[in-house]
């Protein structure tokens, strides 16, 4: 079924290409036809990865996505895709939002806007911009989540105890789930770049569990290293867990040999006393080479996600 779909919109794409070479058309019509074939193809795409679509049980899925430069680069048309893909979700961690203007802030409120018109009420939170080095470091987070599904538990804030020793502090909210009685805690976090060694500011995560008095705790986001990176190790041995295992969830540039994923370094650790964690995994929505480079116009990672049963 996805391979029929994917003939087929690439066909619908060439003809378009084709009648349209004027300038200005190109790229309309690799977005067109890249909106089409994904909401095609999106539940399917989701459910491979594990994701259980339009049948909501009592399980809680958190889904966590860097979405390259989320401000006024993207479109109407792009805020729409990046709803649909969220929108079988319960609670969504974002990363690099825009802070060095309101359209950051803007763009979340418009993707939350776009959920609503989805058939479920969604409520969210923005951080203030990081304390970073340089304007150019700093970002905010978001965090989304529908309302019938999970309650915020006092205020999101940033980390300020982590403000000197990380480019970018976390940020950091407690939520329940609905007719619930514990809580959990999740630190959404975007790191420094690899070359300027993130694993200096992760091994400070290691006493959330103590900072935050509980047992709970999901720390996820873009670490910019994978799983295997020796600093986890100390985590490993505390009781940590990685969600996602040797998992791509960034895009190349180019699709080379049918490739188009490329690094491990997007994931979810938890400490979770007591609660079952039934899946994790990633959701790839580019799906075929034919539409990476609209799908980059959206982000350069993918999304992930983890689900668990809560208590």
């Amino acid at each position: 079924m996805l391979k029929q779909y994917s003939l087929h919109f690439l066909l619908l794409f060439t003809l378009l290409f084709n009648t349209y070479k004027e300038k200005g058309h190109h790229q309309s019509l690799i977005t067109s036809a890249f909106n089409e074939l994904a909401s095609k193809t999106k539940e399917f795409n989701v459910q491979q990865n594990g994701v259980t679509t339009n049948n909501y049980t009592k399980n809680l899925k958190i889904a966590s996505w860097n979405i390259r430069d989320l401000g006024r680069t993207k479109t109407p048309e792009d805020i729409h895709q990046i709803a649909t893909i969220l929108r079988d979700f319960d609670v969504v961690a974002l990363q690099e939002v825009v802070a060095k203007d309101p359209a950051g802030a803007q763009a979340v409120a418009k993707i939350v806007d776009e959920l609503n018109r989805m058939g479920y009420k969604w409520d969210y939170r923005i951080s203030d911009p990081t304390k970073s080095p340089s304007v150019y470091m700093s970002e905010r987070y978001a965090f989304l989540w529908k309302t019938s599904r999970a309650t915020l538990l006092g205020k999101a804030y940033l980390d300020k105890d982590l403000e000197d020793l990380c480019y970018r502090e976390p940020f950091v909210a407690k939520f329940k789930a609905k007719d619930k009685v514990d809580s959990f805690v999740i630190v959404n976090y975007h790191s420094r770049k690899y070359y300027d060694k993130p694993e200096e500011e992760i091994i400070h995560f290691i006493d959330y569990p103590e900072r935050l008095n509980t047992s709970k705790v999901i720390i996820l986001g873009d670490f910019n290293i994978s799983e295997q990176h020796p600093v986890w190790n100390p985590f490993y041995s505390k009781g940590f867990k990685s969600a996602l295992k040797n998992e791509a969830t960034t895009l190349k540039t180019k699709c080379k040999t049918g490739e188009y994923l490329n690094h491990a370094i997007d994931n979810a650790y938890y400490f979770y006393s007591g609660i079952t964690v039934v899946k994790a995994g990633k959701v790839d929505f580019v799906t075929a080479c034919e539409n990476l480079e609209a799908a980059r116009k959206i982000s350069d990672h993918l999304p992930i996600y983890i689900e668990l049963k809560p208590e």
